[in-house]
């Protein structure tokens, strides 16, 4: 029996794009997010299903691997997987595929199932026959170096009010609009001779509207970290790799 995939091909948009014509992270996280849903939807714990239950997904961490850049005029194929939960952590890898079907970039994800009313976590038996048909996938995409994120001093880069626009419909700033905070902790030309061989989020905390962040930057080998706080309590946290710019 063939292992268990959904396959989702996507149109990308000039606006997902940024200067070096090359993806945005968040239009990335954006699609991931998308084609995760998608896999929910059609095993049976999709965000609409959930709701009924008062229940919920949310993504905790989550870490790529860009293996090429993807440019304008490109178009995607998103493959993705959930793994076999490990008490309250749910893992789901994905392959994004070039119009030829080279492999672009591989990701690895964790999420966790919450209580909407306590956003206490919950383990996978709360999903009922959902869980206990499930075609989980052990393949892994990825091999992640660690999923903690070290904690750094760090320099101000900024700040950022949560404002209406960056919540999604848990009332809070959707995981996507992350990676433009931290992403602005980097100058246009800091990025120009630069391009991102990896990069990795961790959510931490939720930040609601009108929350008040503080991004702060640490250079760090080969790469660096950043950390979004609140009243200084830690946030979410940001790594990323770069690589030499490709011609």
């Amino acid at each position: 029996m063939e292992s268990y995939c959904n396959r989702k091909s996507y149109e990308l948009r000039y606006s997902d794009f940024d200067f070096k014509d090359e993806i945005s992270l968040s239009a990335f996280l954006s699609i991931v997010q998308e084609s995760a849903g998608a896999s929910a939807d059609e095993l049976g714990f999709g965000y609409n299903a959930l709701k009924k239950m008062g229940f919920g997904f949310v993504v905790v961490e989550t870490y790529c691997e860009f293996i090429h850049p993807i440019r304008l005029g490109d178009r995607l194929t998103v493959e993705t997987w959930p793994l076999p939960p490990r008490h309250v952590i749910f893992e789901r890898d994905s392959r994004v595929l070039g119009e030829k079907g080279e492999t672009l970039v591989r990701l690895a994800a964790r999420w966790c199932l919450v209580d909407l009313t306590t956003f206490s976590l919950l383990t996978p038996d709360r999903l009922g026959q959902a869980h206990e048909t499930c075609p989980y996938r052990d393949e892994r995409t990825v091999e992640v170096p660690s999923w903690k994120i070290p904690r750094i001093a760090g320099r101000l880069c900024g700040t950022r009010t949560v404002r209406l626009s960056d919540c999604d419909h848990y009332l809070h700033a959707n995981n996507a609009k992350y990676a433009d905070f931290f992403m602005d902790c980097f100058t246009m030309e800091e990025l120009a001779a630069r391009r991102i061989r990896a990069f990795q989020i961790a959510y931490v905390k939720q930040a609601k509207e009108g929350t008040e962040l503080e991004l702060f930057r640490e250079d760090a080998e080969g790469g660096s970290i950043c950390e979004a706080r609140a009243g200084g309590e830690l946030i979410a946290q940001f790594r990323v790799w770069f690589a030499g710019k490709e011609k």
